[in-house]
This record gives C-alpha cells, sequence and structure tokens, in this order.
C-alpha cells in the first residue's frame, strides 16, 4: 500500500486586527472574542476527523487557536516554525489604504508583481513557498500514513497552494483572493515528497 499522508491545513482565528485588515504577518498578535468562538467550533470538527497528529507554528495565534483541538483530541502540537506567516516589512500593522497614504508608489508596485515588488524589509513570497514546501514534506516524511492537522497562515496557505498547482506566485492575491479564518485546505503527500490538492478554503466551522 503506497504511504500517503493527509495535512490539513487551517488558518488561524480571526484576531484583533482582522476587521481592519491590518497586514499582521510577523506580528503575534492574539485572536479576538470571535477567533476564540473559531477555535473552540474547530475543535469540535476535529476531534471527529481522526488526525493522528497536530502542528501549528510559533506565534501565538495558532497556538491559541490549536489549543481547544488539543483538548479535544488529547494530542500536543509539535511547534512548526517554517509555516509562519510571511514578514511583511513596512506593512505590519497596516491596512492597505494607509499603505497607498504612505507609499502609493510602493502599493502600486507591490499590486502589480507582489513577489519582485514585495512589501520593503519584508519576506520574497518566493522564498516563503519554499520553506512551506520543505516543512509539508517534513511534517509527511514523520508522519507516513498519518492524517495530519497544521494551523496555518493566510498568505503562506495560499502561496503553497499556488506552488503546487504551478500558478505563478505573483498571481496568488488575484488567483485565490479569500482564505477564511479556520477553513481548511487538504492536501496529500506521497512517499515522494509529491503534494496534490484534495480541498481549497473549506468552511468547516460555520462560525464568522
Amino acid at each position: 500500500m503506497p504511504s500517503v499522508t493527509t495535512i490539513t491545513l487551517a488558518r488561524h482565528g480571526q484576531t484583533i486586527w482582522h476587521k481592519e485588515n491590518r497586514y499582521t504577518g510577523s506580528s503575534d498578535i492574539e485572536l479576538d472574542d470571535v477567533g476564540y468562538r473559531q477555535a473552540d467550533a474547530l475543535g469540535a470538527w476535529a476531534s471527529s476527523q481522526g488526525f493522528t497528529a497536530l502542528y501549528c507554528t510559533d506565534l501565538r495565534r495558532t497556538k491559541d487557536t490549536i489549543a481547544p483541538i488539543e483538548q479535544a483530541t488529547g494530542m500536543i502540537a509539535s511547534v512548526e516554525p517554517r509555516l509562519r506567516e510571511l514578514d511583511f516589512g513596512i506593512a505590519e500593522g497596516v491596512t492597505m489604504s494607509e499603505m497607498r497614504e504612505r507609499s502609493h508608489d510602493v502599493v502600486l508596485a507591490f499590486e502589480k508583481d507582489p513577489c519582485d515588488d514585495h512589501w520593503p524589509e519584508g519576506e520574497n513570497p518566493r522564498d516563503a513557498a519554499m520553506r512551506a514546501r520543505a516543512a509539508i514534506q517534513d511534517v509527511a516524511s514523520k508522519n507516513p500514513r498519518g492524517r495530519v492537522l497544521v494551523v496555518a497562515h493566510n498568505t503562506l496557505i495560499r502561496l503553497l497552494v499556488c506552488d503546487i498547482m504551478r500558478t505563478p506566485l505573483k498571481d496568488y492575491r488575484r488567483r485565490l483572493p479569500i482564505m477564511n479564518p479556520t477553513a481548511a485546505t487538504r492536501l496529500k503527500v506521497d512517499a515522494n515528497g509529491e503534494i496534490g490538492i484534495i480541498f481549497y478554503n473549506l468552511d468547516v466551522t460555520g462560525v464568522q
């Protein structure tokens, strides 16, 4: 029987910057009240999915999201820092409208090509996609035939999906414009590290 690992990537719950749509990235901020309700609902859903391992990143919002899942499943999550969100540099903690007021030309360049002209002082999305792919392959190799749940981040997941689908990474904002809090994306990884997509951005909690 071929060794295939399924990995479900869930975005963390809603944060205190969500409604204002501030770039969060490497900023280590907490969930809001809705986010904690989403995390509880994600834990209830996860309890019936037969997961065999849990992972999260080193940022608080993923740790707080996975805590109810740990309680529901009796497992402790491993931390995988390579799946953390991008650092958005000068855009951290800022809204797009505020960025337009501060650096209109920078925003125009970013909107045209967010890879070659990513946010100054921030991470190149191509580098983020590479580290995400490597992390997923490593998680799969440690959990052959396992069912793994990973709580991760919006832009990182979208970049990884584009990379798997061989979609130009510069188009990630246009091709995959939405990733809802606690929505799930499921991958399958074979013994050779080849990654496929089973579903994307599936609402599994019903909490908005």
